[in-house]
């Protein structure tokens, strides 16, 4: 009945078993339910194994399901394991666990101790940080003993210290296990007898990390896609909507003005990403944060100064963390990854030597003609060098090679800039000139081997270590027609133009004109009539080519994801979202998930089963487990430590025996602090498969809604505007 209905579709469903804990954090019972994600509700089914015998076959029928609840998905919340401070007013709701016979007592509801299973780990937390305050105190006692005793020194007590708070970090990361596979979700209930509302906590468990983080992602995109914006958030002339797969469509997950500053009328240049893995997030973060890193926004006042502004993704809304002004027009930018920035063995060069950036750099190409490289965001975005461009010509786009960063200019050059030892490029020296021809370069791409360079309706192509040109082919037969933008798609490039409302094809290798297709037979579905479209951004995304317009319109084709022909095959569809002037670019945020992520599976499985000893990883006999922990960190044996041994026994001839070596490394552990610390991947964790984070950027005048029967419908303000969509996560 629930799914039958036209208007819902069904995003995700899976097995999952929802467990139900008593008041200390025992399992009470555990049980299998179906659970359906729909578009506007999340759905709850026991599983009925017992289905009816068809007489004619004989042949039991499937799992039969029978709803035990359904709820509208605004009001269903995510809590993770100790992260409930943030989540609901403690004050007003009451929590009780699902299925759970008797509830916490309410003097403790009241106290806001509500045991939402496991807490044994945080009881542990806790009595660890206990006994290592104790520990610290009797460290103090023993700094004051008169003798020197071999095993009872101040070593000996400052490595208990280190095994102490080495224990803590290991339950941290235990509790931080527990909620790789354990999807908590709070659900409003019936109020009590007072009218306090009641919300009740249902926790599954999930076949693996990964299921858990797709539940999260899915469940906060589809929560966005319930809002105004989304309803219906594109518009699909030529499909039926009952065929289309879940989340067929980019989310609007957020709008906002590019600039902080609301004095200065500021135009927008251009936008890039800048991936940064935190290892901060928590599990749940990066579920439903846009894609780790930091957006670089840039752009400025005509016959004026420039405005950089750059965000934070790691959060599921942008946050501003630096704006700076710099000194013209920021026209074109250009983001050089780690690694390819510099050898890393020149790395090691002294601090007076030219800066060595092994480190991701932004480039900043500006209308007075300055080439600004600037650090990433961490290392306290320093400008680190400045080049000047031939002449002093407007930087119009800026593309890099392994060897060079070319800078198209407005003369028809492109200047070429040699990396210098450091891994920086050459300021000092003279930039190689490429003529291209006389008017503007406006689009620059590099492939493996070549340069694609356009100028007017041409388009050369320059070999990339040599710098020869090779040749030169006409890119539209309009002379007027100049190429703006050039894209890679598999074996082609897309391109488009200065004026003309088509975007054409061509083959990366034979340079062959493939396909034509026109944007204006799109835009009219959104805005009849309206037949002089003009393309000014596109990005290639997952198998769409997205296209912005000097209406603000955005079209979505279709493209192969083979490294085939990248021929449009499909009408694509319209955003009913843009801008209130033209979209003036069009960025991708792309960051992969860190793998530590999804460690520790196994770990994760034992904890489902509430199996696991309270001794952490040691594979340690039921047996030795009364003997308690070795408290040692460092310290193999204390035999080279000066002094007497303080023991009751006699000492052997050989001196004090060394402690078995599994001793000292019950927990696995990386034996240098500042690695462990850090929490860096295990060599003996197998690499796993990363997990794509995704989202589309667009920048133009305003916000305009395009669909005909919203109340918004038309331009709004005119600031500079940013708007962002996501996808799902790719798992």
């Amino acid at each position: 009945q629930l799914l039958s209905s036209g208007q819902r579709q069904l995003l995700l469903c899976e097995t999952l078993t929802e467990t139900v804990y008593g008041d200390r954090g025992q399992l009470i019972k555990s049980k299998e339910r179906k659970v359906f994600l729909l578009n506007d509700m999340l759905v709850c089914a026991n599983i009925n194994f017992k289905g009816q015998l068809e007489i004619s076959s004989l042949v039991p029928l499937g799992p039969k399901y029978v709803v035990k609840w359904s709820t509208a998905l605004p009001q269903v919340q995510v809590v993770e394991v100790g992260q409930e401070s943030g989540a609901y007013d403690k004050d007003n709701v009451v929590i009780h666990n699902a299925g759970a016979k008797k509830h916490a007592p309410a003097g403790q509801s009241s106290h806001n101790k509500v045991y939402l299973g496991p807490p044994r780990l945080f009881q542990e937390l806790q009595d660890l940080q206990k006994d290592l305050a104790v520990v610290e105190q009797i460290t103090l006692l023993i700094s004051t003993l008169h003798g020197t005793y071999q095993n009872l020194n101040m070593t000996v007590a400052q490595d208990w210290c280190l095994a102490l708070q080495r224990m803590m970090k290991v339950k941290e990361e235990e509790i931080h296990s527990a909620n790789k596979c354990r999807l908590r979700l709070l659900l409003p209930g019936k109020p009590d007898k007072s009218g306090r509302p009641i919300s009740v906590m249902v926790v599954f468990i999930t076949p693996n990390p990964l299921s858990k983080i797709s539940w999260v992602n899915r469940l906060h995109l589809a929560k966005i896609g319930l809002r105004e914006e989304n309803q219906p958030g594109w518009l699909c002339p030529d499909e039926d909507k009952k065929s289309k797969a879940p989340f067929w469509c980019p989310i609007l997950s957020c709008r906002m003005p590019a600039f902080s500053s609301k004095a200065l009328d500021l135009q927008l240049g251009a936008a890039v990403h800048n991936p940064v893995q935190s290892s901060l997030l928590g599990f749940s973060a990066v579920s439903t944060s846009l894609p780790q890193g930091y957006l670089w926004v840039g752009g400025g006042q005509e016959g004026a100064g420039g405005q950089v502004e750059i965000f934070s993704l790691n959060r599921p809304m942008p946050r501003t963390v630096k704006s700076f002004p710099v000194a013209s027009p920021v026209l074109c930018m250009e983001y050089i990854p780690e690694g390819e920035a510099a050898d890393t063995r020149d790395s090691q060069s002294t601090p007076d030597q030219s800066p060595a950036s092994p480190h991701p750099t932004v480039c900043l190409g500006l209308r007075d003609g300055s080439i600004a490289v600037y650090g990433s965001v961490d290392a306290g975005t320093q400008c680190l060098l400045t080049c000047k461009s031939p002449a002093m010509q407007p930087v119009l786009c800026l593309k890099h090679s392994p060897r060079y960063l070319f800078a198209g200019l407005q003369d028809g050059t492109v200047a070429a800039y040699p990396r210098s030892n450091g891994g920086l490029w050459d300021a000092a020296g003279q930039p190689t000139r490429l003529a291209v021809g006389t008017g503007p370069v406006r689009a620059l791409l590099t492939l493996e081997e070549t340069l694609w360079a356009s100028c007017a309706n041409q388009v050369t192509v320059l070999d990339a270590t040599s710098l020869r040109p090779q040749q030169t082919f006409e890119a539209h037969p309009d002379a007027e027609a100049g190429v703006t933008h050039m894209i890679k798609a598999g074996s082609g490039v897309w391109m488009a133009f200065s004026s003309g409302s088509s975007i054409r094809l061509f083959h990366t290798e034979t340079l062959e004109h493939l396909q034509e297709i026109n944007i204006a037979t799109r835009t009219t579905f959104v805005l009849p009539g309206q037949k002089h479209v003009r393309v000014t951004s596109l990005l290639i995304c997952q198998g769409s080519l997205w296209v912005g317009t000097d209406q603000g319109i955005i079209v979505l084709l279709p493209v192969p994801r083979l490294e085939g022909i990248p021929k449009i095959t499909g009408k694509g569809m319209v955003s009913l979202n843009g801008h209130g002037g033209p979209v003036e670019f069009l960025a991708m945020a792309l960051s992969t998930l860190a793998p530590d992520v999804l460690k520790g599976d196994q770990e994760e499985e034992e904890e489902a089963e509430e199996d696991k000893p309270a001794e952490l990883d040691g594979p340690q006999p039921r047996e030795m487990r009364k003997k308690g922990i070795l408290l040692q960190y460092r310290l193999r044996s204390t035999s080279h430590l000066p002094g007497q041994l303080l023991s009751v026994r006699d000492v052997p001839a050989g001196g004090t025996p060394a402690h078995a070596e599994e001793d000292g490394s019950i927990y696995e552990m990386a034996d240098d602090p500042d690695v462990w610390v850090r929490s860096r991947p295990c060599a003996r964790d197998a690499p796993r498969k990363e997990i794509s984070s995704v989202a589309i950027v667009s920048g133009g005048r305003g916000y305009r809604n395009f669909n005909a029967e919203s109340p918004r419908r038309g331009g709004g303000d005119a600031d500079s505007t940013l708007l962002i969509w996501q996808v799902p996560l790719m798992l």
